[in-house]
């Protein structure tokens, strides 16, 4: 039988617990075999990195999917140089799998605005799963303005991949915040990750 490989990119600065729960629900809806949590070291369409190190972020990650076997960790792209295109991760973790193994590229929702802006995106909904995370009690994406530009097919496989996931209103952007202020955001976070950013006192200076 095939493997579902579910691929889940983002800054995780920090990683937290809408990130955890949201991958979860994905794996289940489209029953992945394995979530592979993919570290950027930045976003080539933001002009800053992320404010932990490569060597925090991974760390965090690893203690936030400790506890689920079907979670993993790579720094595949933290160890590029230079921007790194989803595409070029998808093409890189299909040489890693069986030739049937089907991938899926797991993103919120919010960027779909983004992606007409991502490199090869056309290349990118052809060679994976590309499947939009919207949260409960929001719109379904709507991709029908962009028929023109990718064509019909290419729109109804995203429609296919489109993924309702639990209404987690978290934001890493928040959890800064509250650092920085000298808060605590332990009910936001894994109490391992939420351990590890005071033993390393991480986001108090943003």
């Amino acid at each position: 039988m095939s493997k579902r490989i579910a691929l889940f990119g983002g800054s995780f600065d920090p990683i937290h617990l809408g990130h955890t729960a949201v991958a979860a629900d994905a794996a289940l809806r489209i029953d992945a075999d394995k979530v592979i949590f993919v570290p950027a070291k930045r976003s080539p369409l933001k002009a800053f990195f992320p404010q932990a190190s490569d060597t925090d972020r991974c760390e965090m990650i690893s203690l936030a999917v400790a506890d689920n076997p079907h979670f993993e960790l790579s720094d595949y792209e933290l160890k590029k140089n230079g921007p790194n295109y989803t595409l070029e991760t998808v093409r890189y973790f299909k040489s890693r799998f069986d030739a049937g193994t089907s991938i899926f590229w797991l993103v919120g929702a919010d960027s779909i605005d983004d992606l007409p802006l991502w490199f090869a995106v056309t290349d990118l909904i052809d060679e994976c799963n590309l499947s939009l995370m919207y949260r409960a009690g929001f719109p379904t994406p709507d991709f029908a303005k962009y028929a023109k530009l990718w064509g019909n097919a290419r729109i109804d496989k995203l429609r296919k991949n489109i993924i309702p996931t639990p209404l987690v209103d978290i934001s890493s952007t928040e959890i800064r915040k509250r650092l920085a202020a000298g808060k605590d955001a332990d009910d936001l976070l894994c109490p391992k990750v939420a351990q590890y950013i005071r033993s390393h006192d991480l986001y108090r200076n943003e």
